[in-house]
């Protein structure tokens, strides 16, 4: 069985005496007795997952998986080690392509690794293509990058893909910087603005990285819209902002051609790698899944509150990611508001 875009196989479970097999949500010995259905994956363990979020994963159709094309890092999760794991919780089959393989952030000291050479990268999608890949691909998205090299091959996988599906959506992360500096190469900020910015269907950067891009310095929720509406006249049709602070929340806001969005939740405090990763990941996941820019930014801003409140309570350096999976099956939301 592929579900959440890894194969499992469900436990091989007594029949009833209808002949079915016992994974109904009223019998123990196909589920715990809670309503969660027992799956096994190919290894044999064994694990629970809702049976609401099981039977919803069934129903849709995975046929369209998402390009993930950023970072990998061993130790620890950002880029494609955390978009990867949050969008198979979602149910969506991906294909993740890394532009680095570091043992752990660089953020955090030492490191070792290096940048994968963007010619490789297009061997890869060449042979995405050579097997009829593209016509499955229903989304690309891009992180960081690691030099600007990479840039224009994700830019060209972009137009190749779109000739094949011409749904195709690209949703682009600009990563390049935050707290009022950038820590990428040379050339790679320029790329964001002056190529990926008139090209992305959706851009996701962070306040710091909004601002290069749009010219508007931010500090209010007026400014981000502002810089909002700036970007949305560059080519994209929906831009959204991270990092927006109003008082003591902090969250992001959506804009389209047809209104702008506000989801805002209280302060963590805790500000671990791979956050704004795992935001992308899924408002990019769930936007595929309800194709409505509040949705998908309520879905977002709430998971990633909810993954980092499992973080804060061992105060660590990274995300408890795996740990922290179970809490998107189940999400109270935070409503997205609509902002004059």
């Amino acid at each position: 069985m592929l579900l959440n875009g890894g194969f499992y196989r469900q436990e091989n479970l007594p029949l009833d005496s209808t002949g079915k097999s016992c994974t109904s949500r009223t019998r123990s010995n196909g589920s715990d007795g809670t309503g969660n259905v027992r799956l096994a994956d190919v290894s044999g363990a064994i694990f629970f997952r809702s049976a609401c979020t099981f039977e919803i994963a069934q129903r849709m159709n995975c046929k369209m998986a998402i390009l993930s094309i950023q970072s990998r890092v061993t130790s620890g999760y950002v880029g494609n080690a955390a978009a990867t794991p949050a969008l198979q919780r979602l149910g969506h089959t991906v294909w993740p392509i890394d532009t680095v393989t570091f043992s752990n952030h660089p953020a955090h000291g030492s490191h070792t690794g290096s940048v994968v050479p963007a010619p490789k990268i297009r061997d890869l999608v060449d042979g995405l293509e050579a097997h009829g890949c593209f016509a499955d691909c229903g989304a690309l998205l891009s992180g960081y990058l690691g030099s600007a090299q990479t840039g224009s091959v994700i830019l060209e996988t972009a137009k190749r893909v779109r000739h094949t599906n011409k749904k195709m959506l690209w949703f682009c992360d600009p990563v390049m910087g935050d707290n009022g500096k950038f820590y990428v190469t040379d050339g790679i900020p320029d790329f964001f603005r002056d190529q990926a910015l008139a090209a992305a269907d959706v851009i996701l950067p962070n306040v710091f990285e909004a601002a290069y891009l749009s010219g508007v310095e931010i500090d209010t929720l007026e400014t981000a819209k502002k810089a909002a509406f700036v970007l949305l006249n560059s080519g994209p049709k929906t831009v959204v902002i991270t990092g927006v602070r109003v008082g003591t929340s902090i969250g992001a806001i959506a804009a389209t051609a047809t209104g702008i969005w506000k989801c805002m939740g209280p302060e963590a405090r805790v500000a671990p790698s791979g956050a704004g990763d795992v935001f992308s990941a899924l408002f990019a996941g769930n936007y595929l899944r309800s194709r409505d820019t509040a949705t998908a930014l309520s879905h977002a801003v709430t998971g990633v509150h909810a993954i980092l409140q499992e973080t804060a309570a061992p105060d660590a350096p990274d995300l408890c990611l795996i740990r922290a999976l179970p809490k998107l099956d189940d999400l109270v939301l935070v409503p997205a508001e609509t902002v004059c």
